[in-house]
């Protein structure tokens, strides 16, 4: 299948979505920190620390229907100059966050001191995410 046939919905405030490369390192990286407790996944969940001003990395699913459910999230984000991007499908997000029903958003927190190796690559997917995104 070619990425565009993989993609059947994508919300129309789904911008900017993630290329295939940055896609595959995001999902890799929540794969990882899933494993150390550095991941709020689930709109309740991240709202809650967003509210908390939690800082991160907040990951969207491009394919969410109703587009109100998470609506308010990027707002919150652009406020608190939080970088956020979107991912092609909520199924590859909920596998890498592990769970077993679709994620619609995930907030990727900072790595402790020690993971040292986990911050270099939470700081090098910080910066692509906020250098594509224009509205930050």
């Amino acid at each position: 299948m070619t990425e565009a046939e993989q993609t059947f919905y994508v919300s129309p405030i789904a911008n900017p979505i993630a290329n295939s490369k940055l896609q595959k390192g995001l999902l890799r990286f929540i794969a990882r920190q899933i494993t150390i407790k550095h991941i709020k996944r689930g709109v309740k969940e991240v709202g809650k620390a967003l509210r908390k001003k939690t800082p991160g990395i907040v990951i969207f699913a491009a394919d969410i229907s109703p587009v109100d459910v998470l609506s308010h999230l990027p707002i919150q984000c652009e406020e608190l100059g939080i970088p956020y991007i979107y991912v092609r499908s909520r199924l590859e997000l909920g596998a890498a966050a592990q769970t077993k029903k679709p994620t619609s958003v995930v907030l990727i927190q900072v790595p402790t001191k020690d993971d040292v190796k986990g911050l270099e690559k939470y700081h090098e997917l910080f910066e692509k995410v906020k250098e594509s995104n224009p509205f930050i």
